[in-house]
């Protein structure tokens, strides 16, 4: 949905250029996360003047075989990018596959994340820092003052994304 608004779509790019800048300097790649993460990371590596692969969650079953599209030097610090961080699984998949031919995956950057402990954990264990544009009670926060969510709703929402498998509505 984004990529079809041209000012969102410029509010992410230009985002995720400033994060990488910010928080990752020593980036020598940018990789987008198939197949959500293609379009934000090749936009954000274009403004940058970076170069720029894909990952795919696994190698294609014909042609090369290839996970991971486009060139990757051996001891690349890549930053992967991603559209949404939920459970994780995807973007720890790119991370092994990157990791797996040669690259230094370090760090990682999406749109959104739901901040499920869980996954959280998950990117701590792998050695991954991740930054997102927006997450779960900021999108709440903006729920409520446009209407869309009524006040008295909020806290158990927010407490089923604290909570997701243990929720009870």
């Amino acid at each position: 949905m984004v990529l079809s608004f041209p000012p969102v779509r410029n509010l992410v790019k230009e985002a995720l250029a400033e994060m990488t800048k910010m928080h990752f300097p020593e980036a020598t790649l940018l990789a987008g996360i198939a197949t959500a993460g293609i379009a934000h990371g090749a936009l954000a590596a274009d403004l940058l003047s970076m170069p720029y692969c894909y990952v795919r969650p696994e190698p294609k079953k014909h042609g090369l075989k290839n996970q991971i599209e486009g060139h990757m030097n051996p001891g690349d610090k890549v930053v992967l990018i991603e559209d949404l961080i939920s459970t994780g699984k995807s973007s720890l998949q790119a991370v092994q596959a990157v990791r797996e031919a040669g690259g230094e995956v370090i760090g990682l950057l999406a749109l959104f994340t739901y901040g499920f402990a869980d996954a959280e954990a998950k990117f701590h264990e792998a050695g991954v820092p991740f930054y997102t544009i927006s997450n779960f009670p900021v999108l709440c926060e903006v729920a409520v003052k446009e209407g869309f969510l009524p006040q008295d709703k909020l806290q158990p929402v927010l407490d089923f994304a604290s909570n997701p498998q243990g929720w009870k509505s």
